[in-house]
């Protein structure tokens, strides 16, 4: 009798934990940069079940193995590369292929896919509730003019326009600003790393550069820019493993 109970609490709170993966994956399914995850349900205390006679226990017949508990396991992050949504946003910007931006967070250093950004009262390339983007040297990335353009590799610079004071009247002299290259950065496990708020990762392992990943913005090479969507989810039951 007991046994039923606990069997069907452990399904309960594994489905609860499932449905709570699935509720995060559909809210975030408009968030840029998101990554869908899959609750993986395991089991456990294995038992094997006899029969045996009323009144003589010996040789006993096998009947099957049942297991007594469910329990949710892992859940695991979809890093697949998603689509890329046009959007009107001139500091919007999406990584084509593997890796993350880094961003500076009062908690240390986090990685994202989410290229929404904007800028502060400073001028500062900010990812929205999480803190500033960093460039190559690990500083923020400090973006004065808004005429800027964005190559494949994510250097960002402005030609600012000026007005000659020579003699030649009406000359312009143009001057080019450098604001830095992005900083992008992959990892050699990316299922040790630990989702936070907001779309952001942590992990204690060390960063390497990805290979064969551009920066695509809309000051870039193209004309329009870009944020990496997620794939939506809405499966309802979560892959089991036995053990």
């Amino acid at each position: 009798m007991y046994q039923g109970f606990y069997n069907l609490a452990s399904g309960m709170l594994t489905q609860s934990r499932n449905l709570n993966t699935i509720s995060n994956n559909m809210v975030n399914i408009q968030t840029p940069g998101y990554k869908n995850e899959t609750m993986v349900s395991s089991t456990f205390k294995e038992e094997m079940l006899y029969r045996t006679g009323q009144y003589s226990k010996e040789n006993p017949t096998q009947l099957a193995t049942v297991s007594k508990i469910k329990t949710a396991k892992q859940v695991y992050t979809n890093y697949d590369q998603g689509g890329l949504e046009q959007t009107d946003g001139i500091y919007d910007f999406a990584l084509n292929g593997n890796g993350f931006f880094c961003i500076q967070t009062s908690q240390g250093i986090r990685y994202t896919r989410n290229g929404s950004f904007s800028v502060d009262k400073d001028g500062y390339l900010v990812l929205n509730q999480a803190g500033r983007v960093l460039n190559k040297e690990g500083q923020p990335v400090q973006i004065k003019n808004e005429n800027f353009t964005v190559d494949s590799k994510g250097h960002i610079t402005a030609a600012i326009t000026n007005q000659s004071d020579g003699e030649e009247s009406g000359s312009q002299e143009v001057t080019i600003e450098d604001y830095g290259t992005l900083k992008v950065v992959d990892f050699p496990d990316q299922g040790q790393l630990h989702a936070e708020d907001n779309g952001l990762f942590s992990t204690a392992q060390a960063e390497t550069t990805p290979a064969d990943t551009t920066v695509q913005c809309r000051h870039g090479g193209a004309d329009d820019s870009y944020d990496v969507i997620p794939e939506s989810a809405s499966k309802r039951s979560p892959v089991t493993e036995n053990v």
